[in-house]
């Protein structure tokens, strides 16, 4: 064996030893350190399933009443409850980590635009956050709505580009169309006309597009 190969192999016993050292002058530890990211492991499963999982069905349950009061337009049982089920008030306050809570923001920023209660509308919308960026968007859009009912042209423009900052075919058009419209009330005819003409080149099937040129031949001729 030369002395090379001798030399690594003193070297690699020696950190084994030392290891062994290690772990023999620290056993305690360690033993700590494995307990305590067992318990955390084992923790966040029984989090998932004995308190997580029973909560998210129990807000699925109620949000069940809530939406169909919400599908036939009763917007005062649909917030608050009939006395027997949770509106989404009370699911959002109860079960608000929950995906049924969260969705529950969304459904009561929804209500309270339909009742022109245009704050409380936002309120609950900005508190809403989902993975589908479809949801997302039309929340962003329904808070634009309700600033633009406030008379807040600025932030109803924030809102409709957040809105449209992903596209998709069946709502981005109508979004771009009442942000052409918010641009026109801050009297910004420049970027009104961009956006109307983004319609006509970008969405042509689109029912906006149907009716555009006319929104583009009253600015092209201003």
């Amino acid at each position: 064996m030369s002395t090379e190969q001798k030399s690594k192999n003193l070297a690699v016993g020696e950190a084994i030893s030392r290891s062994e050292q290690f772990i023999e002058k620290n056993q305690k530890i360690i033993l700590i350190v494995i307990i305590a990211i067992l318990v955390l492991i084992g923790g966040f499963f029984g989090y998932k399933k004995f308190i997580a999982e029973p909560r998210q069905e129990t807000a699925s349950a109620e949000m069940f009443a809530a939406e169909q009061f919400f599908k036939n337009e009763d917007m005062d049982k649909a917030l608050n409850g009939d006395g027997k089920h949770m509106g989404f008030i009370a699911i959002v306050d109860k079960y608000g980590s929950t995906k049924s809570g969260k969705l529950a923001n969304f459904y009561a920023g929804s209500a309270y635009l339909s009742k022109g209660e245009y704050q409380k509308a936002i309120d609950y919308l900005d508190d809403f956050s989902s993975n589908d960026v479809f949801l997302s968007n039309q929340a962003k859009a329904m808070i634009g709505d309700c600033y633009l009912e406030l008379n807040k042209v600025d932030d109803a423009i924030k809102n409709y580009e957040k809105a449209i900052s992903s596209s998709n075919e069946m709502t981005t058009p109508f979004v771009l169309f009442k942000l052409g419209l918010a641009y026109e009330m801050k009297k910004d005819n420049k970027n009104a006309l961009i956006t109307y003409k983004k319609i006509k080149s970008d969405y042509p099937s689109s029912l906006e597009a149907r009716e555009i040129d006319k929104y583009i031949s009253r600015l092209e001729s201003l």
